[in-house]
């Protein structure tokens, strides 16, 4: 079977650990497993895993706490396991970088699904388009994944990149939270709308040292990408 990439999942539950296992190596992934928050990071230098599959409530660090360290070495897609009804915890979990959230008890089949949609995009960002884009004090670039704010690099997750790019590369467009969800999550991914609206507002804020606020809220409808110089163009029509 061709291979897949690796997965590092982290949670104190043996049976999780195996059921995850067992449904991701049917799919080609190689799967490594950690128990203890403390044992994340290591496993993480050692491994070098594609994608972490991260549960909240671990013995030693928490799954938040490990996720904001995580993010600190690199932009890995992050996909949180949080307790079923929990709503607070899945917004944090999003709110400290996660790319995606799965409820507990989940099915193991959706999950491998998740993990296929995060690295199709990761792996394969021509899939959203592959030219750079250029507008006043933003540059895209998706060949390198890199977000320039007036030609200074910043941080940002792979979904936040990805869910970016797709906006900006059709200014003035309005589109669904179900479009976002489909295209820049996986087209087989019909999932929370918060989780785009979370996204949304985390690229508003590392957007803030520019002039012009290119993020704007349709409200009832969705979400626009909208330049200075496409609504100078859009205004001369």
């Amino acid at each position: 079977m061709h291979y897949q990439g690796k997965v590092l999942v982290v949670d104190d539950d043996p049976n999780i650990l195996e059921l995850v296992r067992l449904y991701s190596e049917k799919e080609g992934f190689e799967v490594v497993g950690a128990n203890n928050g403390d044992l994340v990071l290591s496993a993480f230098k050692r491994e070098n895993p594609d994608v972490i599959i991260l549960d909240i409530m671990l013995p030693g660090k928490d799954g938040l706490t490990l996720c904001h360290d995580l993010r600190k070495i690199r932009m890995i897609p992050i996909i949180m396991l949080t307790a079923k009804g929990e709503e607070a915890d899945r917004v944090l979990g999003l709110e400290m970088g996660a790319d995606d959230y799965v409820a507990k008890p989940f099915s193991p089949r959706e999950l491998v699904a998740r993990i296929k949609a995060v690295l199709r995009r990761t792996k394969t960002p021509d899939t959203l388009g592959n030219m750079d884009l250029k507008y006043p004090g933003l540059e895209i670039m998706p060949d390198i994944r890199k977000v320039l704010i007036n030609d200074k690099q910043i941080e940002v997750t792979p979904k936040e990149f990805d869910l970016l790019y797709y906006l900006a590369q059709n200014p003035l467009r309005v589109f669904s939270r179900e479009n976002l969800l489909s295209v820049v999550w996986g087209y087989d991914y019909f999932g929370d709308q918060r989780t785009v609206d979370v996204h949304v507002r985390r690229l508003r804020k590392k957007l803030t040292p520019l002039e012009h606020e290119y993020l704007t809220t349709i409200w009832g409808v969705g979400y626009q990408f909208t330049s200075p110089s496409k609504i100078k163009e859009v205004a001369y029509e």
